[in-house]
């Protein structure tokens, strides 16, 4: 049974403006609860404190049904947002998908070496600055996918090519660009 769903990825919370009309129809109705509900949850997972550059956890809702996915570094990180965003008002139903990546000190050697090229390059030291940096480096099995928000098509692309340290087998790049994230966003 698959679903239409609003998904955001948590990187990109922070230009999720999700104010809606006054509804008028049941579905509207519906459109504007998941959307707070959908804000409250978002609220909730950037609120834990856990979550580092090297975890990636996306937010889905759908009818009051909240489903959350992505990949994160310890299994407890996975049961305490399930256990946050149960709480949440609204939810009816929590579909909680989050991976979470194997034990490997292998990985966990990419992750730190990825992360020094990437938020130690001139380009990125004002996002290294940041409490929550917006690049976030997922690495399984020395396969590495790039996640979250940069300004530019060239930061993009930079990221990428910074983020091709030895040992690494393939990259994903997923970063989305602020011009992007504002054009999958619903009108109002």
């Amino acid at each position: 049974m698959h679903h239409p769903m609003k998904t955001l990825v948590l990187a990109l919370t922070a230009a999720a403006g999700l104010a809606l009309a006054i509804p008028a129809t049941a579905g509207q109705i519906e459109q504007r609860a998941d959307s707070l509900v959908l804000h409250d949850v978002i609220r909730q997972v950037n609120r834990y404190t856990r979550l580092t550059m090297f975890d990636d956890v996306n937010v889905g809702v759908h009818d009051g049904i909240v489903t959350l996915t992505g990949k994160v570094t310890m299994p407890y990180k996975r049961d305490d947002l399930g256990k946050r965003v149960s709480r949440v008002p609204g939810v009816k139903e929590l579909d909680n998908r989050i991976g979470v990546l194997p034990v490997s000190p292998e990985d966990d050697e990419l992750r730190y070496r990825i992360a020094s090229a990437i938020y130690g390059n001139p380009s990125f030291w004002e996002y290294a600055s940041l409490a929550n940096p917006p690049i976030h480096i997922i690495v399984e099995h020395a396969r590495v996918t790039l996640t979250g928000v940069v300004r530019s098509d060239v930061e993009k692309v930079l990221a990428r090519s910074l983020a091709s340290v030895f040992g690494v087998m393939s990259i994903t790049n997923d970063l989305k660009t602020e011009a992007e994230l504002r054009a999958q966003q619903p009108p109002g």
